[in-house]
């Protein structure tokens, strides 16, 4: 990476000032929307052990979720502001609205399948909520990619990928732990296939963001990085070899995958944090794609021998100052 140097070496961007709260609610963000995608899938297929725990899932998440981000507000009033207006240019905004729906589908569709109240009402809410749940489990990566720190910003058509396929990740492995072997097969499946894309699609955005990928190679995103991987690659063996016959393995090989979906988030979060506090993760990238001609910006001018010296000079010294 191009060396570069900022006023006395103080930061360019000012560090996001967003609490603990915000990682964990991009999990249970996405836990809460896929789960309720997979509870809507599996019912229509007649699993309806594995669609009552997937919607309790969901409702746990979706509960979890605006506690969330009022404790990181810190008054609830706060949250209740962001609904006083929609801004469809606003992934706040939109993602705001979204928690909300979702969060009343999603209640109305869980008493249903776990008491059948309100049976007329769960025929509209559950399909709502299931179509909810794909923008509330991947809205979260344009939020964070339309902020200037560019190891989140250069990302925004990579990172919805990884978000989305972490949250059906989190979702499937959330079913599988809590739901009998002899009824998760479906969710075995779906932990599986999304551990993979999980992964490729964590490789495939890294590669994208080539010397811009740096913060998530040092510091605490690395090391969150590694424990995700390690999560995701030992709960995803255990599943497949013992997840079918021994629910105690099902169990574990879950919540190992809930850890790896958690800690990439995590990961996402602290490499933003570390890439704002740099000035060489916000300044290198921007003179290279000047340099490239990819966008436009101030060049400077290397001195060279056929450059005049008096072009060189700056006027307090040149000749004719």
């Amino acid at each position: 990476m191009t060396e570069v140097r900022s006023y006395h070496g103080q930061p360019v961007l000012k560090e996001p000032i967003w609490t603990w709260e915000i990682p964990c609610y991009f999990f249970s963000g996405g836990l809460a929307g896929a789960s309720a995608g997979l509870a809507y899938l599996v019912e229509l297929r007649g699993n309806k052990v594995l669609g009552r725990r997937a919607w309790a899932i969901s409702m746990a998440g979706v509960i979890a979720s605006p506690a969330l981000l009022i404790s990181d507000l810190g008054r609830p009033a706060r949250f209740l502001n962001m609904l006083r207006m929609f801004k469809p240019t606003s992934p706040m905004s939109v993602g705001s609205w979204i928690l909300t729906a979702s969060g009343a589908t999603t209640s109305l569709s869980a008493i249903n399948a776990w008491t059948g109240l309100f049976p007329t009402s769960a025929k509209v809410a559950k399909p709502a909520a299931a179509l909810l749940g794909l923008p509330l489990s991947s809205y979260t990566a344009a939020l964070v990619a339309n902020t200037a720190i560019p190891v989140w910003h250069e990302s925004h058509r990579t990172l919805p990928f990884m978000f989305a396929s972490g949250a059906a990740l989190s979702a499937a492995a959330a079913a599988v732990a809590t739901t009998p072997p002899d009824h998760a097969a479906q969710a075995r499946r779906l932990a599986l296939i999304a551990a993979l894309c999980e992964g490729a699609s964590n490789e495939v955005m890294r590669k994208a963001l080539g010397d811009q990928a740096q913060p998530y190679k040092t510091g605490l995103a690395s090391h969150l990085g590694d424990l995700s991987r390690g999560c995701a690659v030992t709960g995803t063996a255990l599943l497949a070899r013992r997840g079918s016959r021994s629910r105690a393995a099902a169990a574990l090989a879950g919540g190992l995958l809930l850890a790896a979906a958690l800690g990439r988030r995590w990961s996402v979060f602290k490499a933003g944090v570390q890439g704002a506090s740099s000035p060489e993760h916000v300044i290198a990238p921007q003179r290279q794609r000047v340099d490239r001609g990819e966008a436009r910006g101030a060049a400077r001018r290397q001195a060279n021998v056929s450059t005049p010296e008096h072009e060189l000079a700056s006027p307090a010294t040149s000749p004719s100052a």
